[in-house]
């Protein structure tokens, strides 16, 4: 990224504790995100808000090590970034990317994004705080990316999913994963008007064509369906009921995450048990088709967000 000019926060790595703390006691007043470098489960992100709780990380992560002995060998410093985030998936042919419509997701169990982090809760797309300047931006971005690693003799083919920090300086790059997201996906296909497996197969000979890209005017939203305790720990073998009837609303479609079939009936078998999405002519009519799905399915302790894409619509369920 440091390379090609992809604008992300500004780093230090550390290798000893008492070089980080002292780089945090140097710089005092300024607010850093503090992750292990190895991997920790999804969970080695930690955000203090002052000088006390960002050597309490590092002792943690370094000394402790709370994440495992790997995982807290090595510390990434971050700069805090603020702003809203948005997701831009993209279609990679090895040198040109065309984007998907933008997505945001709603992380917190809770609603207004209170309680622990999980896979996600909820989204909708086209996301409406992706203006067509800022669009342009990120997809200028994934590009450089891609042509990046191209000429690193890295070709990239696939699908690319560029997290983004919309910060008053213009989008950040947060994150890369090299696949589809999750719950973005559930928005982001029923929304393709092409063939998928055309596109991949034009993405896998490195000839994608924009024309080849086509996407409905409609917007989606889905709501995660999850068991009780989630993402903490939850049961399993909970009777579900109602799919059906969910999927027989026209515009509403129910993906399975968590489940599974005993005695050929379907119980929950996951923390994000199923995923419903709705689809309509506006933002307003996508997250009311999901909401009325979401209505229909039940089992012991359901639970889900009532408030996905609430910043942008006053309604409330």
């Amino acid at each position: 990224m440091t390379r090609h000019g992809i604008p992300t926060a500004s780093y230090k790595n550390f290798t000893v504790s008492d070089n980080a703390i002292a780089y945090l006691t140097e710089n005092k007043d300024t607010r850093f995100v503090i992750k292990a470098s190895g991997l920790a489960a999804g969970k080695g992100v930690i955000l203090p808000l002052n000088l006390e709780e960002g050597i309490t990380a590092v002792t943690q992560i370094m000394v402790e090590k709370i994440f495992g002995a790997e995982a807290g060998s090595e510390i990434v410093i971050e700069e805090f970034l603020e702003g809203e985030e948005v997701s831009v998936l993209a279609f990679c042919d090895g040198y040109k990317a065309i984007s998907m419509p933008p997505a945001q997701d709603h992380k917190r169990v809770f609603d207004n994004d209170e309680g622990p982090n999980t896979g996600g809760m909820g989204a909708y797309a086209p996301a409406p705080v992706l203006t067509p300047a800022l669009s342009a931006a990120c997809l200028d971005i994934i590009q450089r990316s891609v042509r990046g690693l191209a000429a690193e003799n890295l070709p990239y083919k696939g699908v690319l999913y560029t997290g983004f920090m919309l910060t008053k300086k213009g989008p950040y790059v947060l994150e890369y994963n090299c696949r589809f997201g999750d719950p973005e996906t559930q928005v982001l296909l029923p929304l393709l008007k092409s063939d998928l497996l055309d596109i991949v197969i034009e993405c896998a000979a490195g000839n994608l064509k924009e024309s080849s890209v086509q996407w409905h005017d409609n917007v989606a939203c889905t709501v995660v369906c999850a068991a009780p305790g989630y993402p903490g720990n939850y049961p399993k073998g909970l009777a579900i009921e109602g799919v059906s009837e969910a999927n027989a609303v026209p515009g509403i479609t129910v993906y399975h995450a968590g489940t599974t079939e005993t005695d050929g009936k379907l119980v929950t078998n996951g923390g994000r048990v199923l995923s419903v999405t709705g689809t309509g002519a506006t933002l307003k009519e996508a997250v009311a088709k999901a909401y009325v799905g979401v209505g229909s399915i039940r089992f012991d302790g359901i639970h889900y967000r009532k408030d996905i894409a609430k910043r942008y619509i006053y309604v409330f369920y």
